[in-house]
């Protein structure tokens, strides 16, 4: 039912005032309002006061009528003045009129509903923050506001708001939050400095410790940091900064629930945002210690990122980050789990950013080095990527991955044989790699381990007398398994003969069929002898090297029955070049040792390999040295073998030629029987 004028709170005169269509007129029906509600609140007329109130209200302030509106909103202001100190208890009544014309499609409504609570929160001041989330939503969208009037209205309500906040002992931020979190994520420009500007205020509050609420907030103040207005930019940075600040001095911070935000931002688009990300996750891993020790991952991984970063200011920081993680989890004496670090570092191996993959490198050398008996469970694991990585086009990162197979091979003697059948197996599906890293791979393992261990397991290997494979006698073998052999053999012969780091093993090789020499090198010379028979010419290199020169004159007689290819004669042609090498010096000064016990079979070897030989500078070079010394001997080169008899040890040469001939059949049976494959699918229709 409408309500009549005699019912009317307000005088009529009051009422037409109020919802004119001049200013002026409303402006004077606001002062009689607020000397009214002055003369009520004095007789303590409270129903009175809560009917001008409840009109205003609902008649006016929800009214059609733009004019009423505008009207309502001026006397609800006035009605607060007028209560002065006691508009705490009208409060209830006086904003949600107010509050709900802030979403008016009238913009001088918007602008008069932000006067009006402004004039309402000046009066109310601490009392007012019972509905601080009510306000601060319409603040909101007084900010984001397509008028100018209603903004530099809405920035005036801000400043007051904020002074009676800062004033005030009883703000529940608590409450606050969840509307922070809402509004932080909109892209608004004016939204994100309205929220900049009272995260900055809240922060400067004596009892408000915003430190406690910075992982709800702290995404969205990254976020802002790629704005495009540039005072938005800094403002965010410098709130940014001044937390960072913050956490430096507190003794009692929670990492944790950053974390995962710093490791988002350490992979953003932006530069920015990653370079302060990253600079916070360096603060953290120096400020946080073990308390960081569940996402050790995590941060390994974001630093991993940016670790190879464009920006070589990013790649500096990711850098220094990363020693400073490396050394402090080398140094924990706390308990961790390897597994999720070792899940992120077989990851970041497959980066496609060479700084990543050494990073990663060196990480899990470290472990190994720390934690070597837990390291054993995920050495299976590792493998793969070890050896894949292998394939590295930089030279640094297949160094760095050597280093970290020989520290897994120093283990145990299982490892050892493990890395070394898994580097076996790796070249045998990748011939390309043989060929183009074989030899480096080879002789930095070499280098970091025991080059008589690594040619005694890798022979083992070949010769086929490790775990899974099979011996030569047991089976026949393909022609790709002989093929890959008799290529492996070659790389590990040339290795042998031209490498400064097996200067050691081939002494011992020299000295192997010595009539005191150790049992072990006489084993070495064994068992590379019989793997070594895979390729004719590294077999007789071999026996050269360890002065087999009896075995050395019955292999050479043999070639005649091996396939002369190009392949054989390059590598004939090979190893004359190297005969003439500094490796092979003391044979040649051997040559002038005429009335030696082995001078003539000596020379008979090397006879025979002058006589493989095509007319060519390799003949020419070996030919001029045997007739030097021929020209000294004054005698037969070719005197009769058996006086050479009992020079060595025994060293069951039969056996031992035997199984060279062996060999070499199973690789000419071989290449037969690929023939006639290859014979019969081409005459098929």
């Amino acid at each position: 039912m409408e309500t009549t004028p005699a019912e009317s709170p307000l005088p009529p005169a009051i009422l037409r005032s109020l919802g004119d269509r001049s200013y002026d007129k409303r402006k004077n029906a606001a002062l009689e309002i607020e000397a009214l509600i002055k003369a009520l609140h004095e007789k303590q007329d409270t129903d009175r006061i809560c009917s001008v109130i409840a009109m205003l209200g609902q008649d006016f302030a929800t009214s059609t009528n733009a004019n009423h509106r505008k009207g309502g909103l001026i006397g609800l202001a006035a009605t607060a003045i007028g209560l002065m100190q006691d508009i705490r208890l009208y409060l209830d009544a006086l904003l949600p009129p107010v509050l709900h014309c802030l979403d008016d499609p009238e913009s001088r409504v918007r602008y008069y509903s932000c006067e009006s609570l402004y004039n309402i929160a000046k009066v109310a001041r601490g009392h007012v923050l019972r509905y601080f989330n009510q306000i601060f939503d319409g603040l909101c969208k007084l900010f984001a506001d397509v008028d100018i009037d209603v903004k530099n209205g809405a920035n005036l309500l801000d400043r007051l708001v904020k002074d009676i906040v800062t004033e005030s002992n009883c703000f529940d931020v608590e409450r606050f939050i969840p509307l922070l979190q809402k509004y932080i994520r909109r892209s608004n420009p004016y939204v994100r400095q309205l929220l900049v500007g009272w995260i900055t205020v809240l922060d400067s509050v004596p009892n408000v410790n915003m430190l406690d609420w910075l992982p709800d907030f702290l995404d969205g103040l990254f976020n802002m940091l790629a704005d495009s207005n540039r005072e938005i930019r800094q403002a965010a940075g410098s709130a940014i900064g001044a937390f960072l600040n913050e956490i430096k001095k507190s003794a009692s911070v929670e990492f944790g629930p950053m974390v995962g935000i710093l490791v988002s931002q350490c992979r953003n688009r932006e530069r920015f945002n990653r370079l302060t990300a990253i600079v916070w996750v360096q603060e953290f891993i120096k400020l946080g210690g073990n308390k960081l020790i569940l996402f050790y991952s995590e941060l390994l991984g974001a630093i991993m990122y940016c670790i190879s970063d464009s920006d070589i200011e990013i790649r500096q920081v990711a850098g220094y980050t990363n020693i400073d993680l490396l050394q402090f989890v080398e140094g924990t004496s706390e308990e961790f789990e390897l597994s999720p670090l070792l899940q992120t570092l077989t990851l970041e191996l497959k980066s496609n950013h060479i700084p990543t993959r050494m990073a990663a490198l060196r990480w899990i050398n470290m472990l190994l080095e720390k934690a070597q008996g837990e390291m054993n469970k995920f050495i299976s694991e590792l493998l793969p990527s070890l050896l894949n990585t292998l394939s590295d086009e930089a030279d640094e990162v297949v160094l760095t991955n050597l280093e970290v197979l020989a520290r897994i091979s120093l283990l145990s003697d299982c490892e050892f044989q493990l890395v070394l059948n898994a580097i076996v197996d790796l070249f045998a599906k990748d011939r390309r790699l043989l060929e183009l890293r074989g030899s480096l791979i080879i002789r930095y393992l070499c280098t970091l381990l025991d080059s008589k261990s690594i040619y005694f397991s890798l022979a083992a290997i070949l010769r086929g007398s490790s775990i899974n494979r099979e011996s030569p006698q047991d089976a026949a073998l393909p022609a790709e398994e002989l093929e890959f052999r008799s290529i492996m053999v070659q790389t590990l012969s040339l290795i042998l003969l031209t490498a400064r780091e097996l200067d050691a093993l081939r002494e011992l090789l020299r000295s192997s069929l010595e009539a005191d020499a150790p049992k072990e090198a006489t084993e070495l010379f064994i068992i590379m002898y019989g793997c070594w028979c895979h390729n004719p010419v590294a077999t007789l290199a071999l026996c050269l090297l360890a002065q087999a020169y009896d075995l050395a004159a019955s292999v050479v007689t043999q070639f005649a029955k091996v396939d002369i290819t190009v392949g054989f004669l390059m590598q004939v042609d090979k190893l004359v070049q190297l005969l003439e090498s500094p490796i092979f010096i003391q044979l040649r000064l051997q040559l002038l040792e005429v009335d030696a016990s082995d001078h003539s079979l000596l020379m008979k070897s090397l006879y025979g390999l002058l006589m493989l030989l095509p007319q060519s500078s390799a003949f020419i070079t070996l030919s001029t040295r045997l007739t030097t010394v021929a020209t000294q001997q004054n005698a037969n080169v070719l005197r009769n073998p058996s006086t050479a008899a009992g020079a060595r040890p025994a060293i069951e040469k039969v056996e031992l030629l035997a199984g060279f001939q062996d060999t070499q059949d199973m690789h000419t049976k071989a290449r037969q029987n690929v023939l006639v494959r290859l014979d019969h699918s081409t005459r098929r229709p």
